[in-house]
């Protein structure tokens, strides 16, 4: 009970309205203890009054009129003139002095706070003005026992009520806010608790209903957030199931390219000046597909090796990578310019670098393709003590709204009709491999740049 929000409530409740009665008891008791002396200077002057009509009064009675006013001495002051009208023996001496006609709010509560505390029934004198200016002041000697008592009487009755009071409006403050926000509560942790039971099924999403604003904007979010994952679960089964797919196709693929490795090798042994000067790109192309085959089945594996960094010519492998791709445009009308310096040398994967680029090539050709002018794509790259940039520049029409909103999310960021948007996924984790960044630098009507950044890290041996 103690650890629920509910019991913490009802206890917080408690202690805030307790404190607040206790707040509100000291002027209370000090405002007591000026009544209470008020009420003894009035008495006083009623019976100083009643000397005034009679000069000669029974000793009895005088002595009946201090014990009604529950005083010892009655002094009266009028006209200029001090006059001790009523009196009896006192049991002691005077110890303090209280003047009641200029105190302030603060010399009360202090005066009342110090008598509350002090057990000594002592004699005390007050003074006060008389009501209806029957005189200049009245001043009366009295004990502070009977004081005290009152105020401790009071006081108790004041904090019985007042922790009446704390219990009531905790009660009622305990029950508002259990039909306000704790039930509310409750029926979101109850939601969240059987969506995880299964939270493939869509019908377990919860649907706002609370009243109260705040838990409404939280039940939205939670709505949107279980959307989310819900899509995002049965994407993930239907990758696992194309990863198990993709896999065995991989694995059969192999299998036949090794084959066809095999008859590359007849092939060089071939007088033809084609065959042999097409033997050597067959055979690149062919290891390059075994080699990828092989990297899909780890990655199936979720075993995906890391670059093998080397020092590399980057001027071979674009090369390598326009040339495939002239051969793969055909009697497109696109021209392919590279603008690497032959001397740069990068530290990269050969295989996963080539793979990169001609990921951005390919794309860029099949978006030159889908036009009837066709265009330029230029393959350049610069050096400098940071970093080699390489960047893929096309004069096309750019990337759609689409793809720019989902440019490396595989299944959502194809540029073209029927693309799968896997191509750049794998160039962006490839490169994040060799520590680099892949970014679109622009992409508008007069074409699109993608720019592949890896750092040096040291120095080129």
């Amino acid at each position: 009970m103690l650890n629920s929000l509910s019991g913490r409530l009802l206890i917080l409740t408690t202690i805030f309205v307790m404190l607040a009665e206790v707040l509100i008891f000291v002027p209370s008791i000090a405002r007591f203890r000026e009544d209470y002396m008020l009420n003894r200077l009035e008495r006083a002057q009623i019976a100083s009054l009643a000397l005034l009509a009679d000069d000669m009064l029974d000793p009895a009675l005088e002595d009946e009129l201090l014990k009604n006013a529950e005083v010892f001495n009655v002094v009266l002051r009028r006209n200029e003139v001090r006059q001790l009208m009523l009196s009896s023996d006192m049991p002691q001496s005077i110890s303090q002095t209280y003047d009641l006609r200029d105190a302030t709010a603060v010399v009360l509560i202090r005066d009342a706070m110090i008598r509350l505390i002090s057990p000594k029934n002592e004699v005390i004198r007050v003074i006060g003005a008389p009501v209806r200016e029957a005189g200049l002041l009245i001043e009366i000697t009295m004990q502070s026992g009977p004081l005290r008592m009152a105020m401790i009487d009071y006081g108790m009755r004041i904090l019985i009520l007042s922790a009446v009071i704390s219990v009531f409006t905790a009660v009622l403050l305990f029950l508002a806010m259990r039909a306000l926000l704790l039930k509310p509560i409750a029926r979101v942790v109850g939601h969240m608790e059987r969506y995880a039971q299964s939270p493939e099924d869509a019908s377990r999403i919860i649907e706002p209903e609370a009243s109260v604003t705040e838990l409404r904007a939280a039940e939205v979010a939670l709505r949107s957030l279980q959307t989310d994952l819900t899509q995002a679960l049965k994407q993930k089964e239907r990758l696992a199931q194309l990863g198990s797919a993709v896999s065995k196709i991989s694995h059969d693929m192999r299998n036949m390219l090794t084959t066809a490795q095999l008859f590359t090798d007849r092939i060089e042994t071939s007088e033809d000046p084609i065959v042999k000067r097409m033997a050597p790109k067959l055979v690149g192309s062919i290891t390059r597909a075994v080699h990828l085959c092989e990297s899909t089945l780890a990655f199936g594996k979720a075993e995906e090796p890391g670059p093998t960094l080397t020092v590399i010519p980057l001027s071979q492998i674009a090369e390598d990578v326009i040339e495939g791709e002239k051969f793969a445009s055909g009697e497109d009308a696109i021209a392919f310019k590279c603008d690497v310096p032959a001397t740069m040398m990068v530290r990269a994967d050969p295989e996963q670098l080539f793979r990169v680029l001609s990921n951005l090539v390919r794309n860029a050709r099949q978006a030159l393709s889908g036009t009837a002018e066709g265009g330029e794509i230029t393959l350049r790259a610069v050096e400098s003590d940071a970093a080699w940039q390489i960047e893929v520049v096309d004069d096309g029409p750019g990337l759609p709204a689409k793809a720019r909103a989902h440019l490396f999310t595989p299944f959502q960021g194809g540029a073209r009709k029927g693309g799968s948007g896997l191509g750049l996924a794998i160039a962006a984790e490839l490169v994040r491999g060799h520590g680099g960044t892949l970014e679109l630098c622009g992409s508008d009507e007069n074409g699109t740049t993608f720019r592949v950044t890896l750092p040096k890290g040291g120095s080129i041996s």
